[in-house]
């Protein structure tokens, strides 16, 4: 039987020397450089972070509580670095979802009856 564990384990050690990744590293060393624009993006990330937590506990998030994080967002907008980072984590978040879709194939051919054993098939 495959270990499915050693196999994930290879898949992120690949992952890591796609292109996709190499280009999102690169492009987040360069916006560290950028102490303003770091700043803003690590800024955004814990207000994100704090909201996300806020929302897992099940509490309301309100028009207050998101204004921050747009008004955020709107300054990070005029920063190259961050709209560099932001344009490689796209590249490599397609990536992602053709591997989650590759990897839920099986569950989905379950589901979807294709090479499974159905009623009428017997």
């Amino acid at each position: 039987m495959a270990n499915v564990y050693d196999t994930a384990n290879q898949l992120a050690a690949d992952l890591k020397q796609s292109q996709q990744f190499q280009d999102l590293k690169k492009s987040y060393d360069m916006l560290k450089l950028d102490p303003v624009g770091f700043a803003l993006f690590q800024q955004f990330q814990n207000l994100q972070m704090t909201l996300q937590q806020k929302q897992m506990q099940g509490q309301e998030i309100s028009q207050d509580d998101v204004k921050p994080l747009q008004d955020l967002s709107e300054k990070m907008q005029n920063i190259d670095a961050i709209k560099d980072l932001m344009a490689k984590e796209q590249g490599l978040s397609t990536v992602m979802d053709d591997i989650n879709r590759i990897i839920a194939q099986p569950i989905s051919e379950i589901y979807q009856g294709e090479g499974a054993d159905t009623p009428a098939e017997k």
